[in-house]
């Protein structure tokens, strides 16, 4: 296939690497291939409305490496295959596939490169199966996409939740308080176990492991009987008690429900079971802030390059992934729908509980 246009979209949260990504894309497509590229504003919507479109260049995507967040917009309420639209002053859903493939054509774009998390990926899957040439980057700070061992984004918001781990160990100590950090992740307890572990936690919570409040007061219990007047408690958003249910702030405008609030569950149950002063901290968005971590910078450096090269090869409706330290690539069909959990019984969870770490399990 002859490539002359590629097309670059990022959906989903934001998460610090994105613009990592489209720079070394947009880079090794003109500078490799000579190709002309075109950056699509806020996810699918840049397609449903054409002209959020701009072309990329050597010039405009300069100084992006540092940068957060994303220059090209994204979103997670732009599905085509169920887009929301004004009707007589109500929304409706209505299907608008058929535009964005009609408009991928009349912007003469070969191939679309979409970054993104599962909701992403799995919407560019469909895209496939309607004929739509498109190659995909993973992307998700809370490390549950199955496919790859870890995606761009993940080390920045793990060190953001171990630097505020370490600002709350001070002044724990100092007021004698339970501290509880609450941390995002939504399913998957990869951010809190490896932030908690890093941040030197007492107490870490995650939805893989349904937690018993006894234990875990029995964990702080432990800790003033041998003098130490402080704890560290981290909790993932969807952690949740045994026989409990997670717990959901409000729905989103597309009926999902939304995490969080465990963290005030959480502490409020200490407090009146241990009569001790605990505070909650929800980190929250500052989580995906911020710029991305060297690490971060050059997973996604890698994952742009190995894109624009997966085009090459003409090997499309690919993600590319990490397995172990090299970068390889999987079909998009098969890397989607099942999110990647801790393992109960694993080696990180394992490394945490031989160090004292509770994890509030019932035993």
């Amino acid at each position: 296939m002859q490539v002359k246009r590629i097309g670059i979209l990022t959906g989903g949260g934001d998460a610090p690497g994105l613009n990592a990504v489209i720079r070394a894309a947009t880079k090794a497509a003109i500078l490799e291939h000579g190709w002309e590229v075109v950056g699509i504003y806020d996810s699918f919507d840049g397609l449903i409305h054409p002209e959020k479109t701009t072309p990329l260049t050597l010039d405009n995507v300069r100084g992006l490496l540092p940068r957060g967040g994303t220059v090209l917009g994204t979103t997670n309420r732009a599905n085509p295959f169920h887009y929301p639209v004004e009707k007589n002053g109500k929304i409706e859903f209505v299907d608008m596939s058929e535009r964005v493939l009609e408009n991928l054509q009349n912007l003469k774009i070969d191939v679309l490169i979409v970054i993104g998390g599962d909701g992403t990926l799995s919407i560019a899957r469909d895209f496939i199966r309607k004929g739509a040439k498109i190659v995909g980057i993973p992307k998700t700070i809370d490390n549950d996409i199955s496919a790859t061992d870890i995606c761009f984004g993940f080390n920045t918001a793990v060190t953001t939740a171990t630097e505020a781990i370490d600002k709350l160990h001070t002044t724990a100590e100092s007021h004698h308080r339970v501290m509880v950090l609450e941390v995002m992740g939504r399913y998957a307890g990869w951010i809190a176990l490896e932030a908690g572990i890093a941040g030197g936690s007492d107490v870490i919570l995650i939805p893989e492991i349904p937690f018993d409040y006894e234990v875990v007061c029995d964990k702080i219990r432990q800790r003033s009987s041998q003098g130490i007047k402080f704890s560290i408690v981290v909790v993932a958003e969807g952690a949740h008690p045994r026989g409990g249910q997670m717990v959901f702030q409000d729905e989103k405008g597309d009926g999902e429900k939304r995490l969080g609030g465990i963290g005030e569950q959480v502490a409020r149950e200490i407090s009146q079971r241990l009569d001790l002063e605990t505070r909650v901290t929800v980190l929250g968005h500052l989580q995906r802030g911020g710029s991305p971590s060297t690490f971060d910078r050059i997973l996604g450096t890698r994952f742009g390059v190995a894109a624009v090269q997966l085009i090459h090869h003409d090997e499309l409706g690919r993600m590319v992934c990490l397995r172990g330290r090299t970068v390889q690539s999987v079909e998009i069909e098969k890397a989607v729908g099942e999110i990647k959990r801790v393992d109960p019984e694993g080696e990180m969870v394992l490394t945490a509980e031989m160090l004292g770490i509770s994890l509030g399990r019932w035993h």
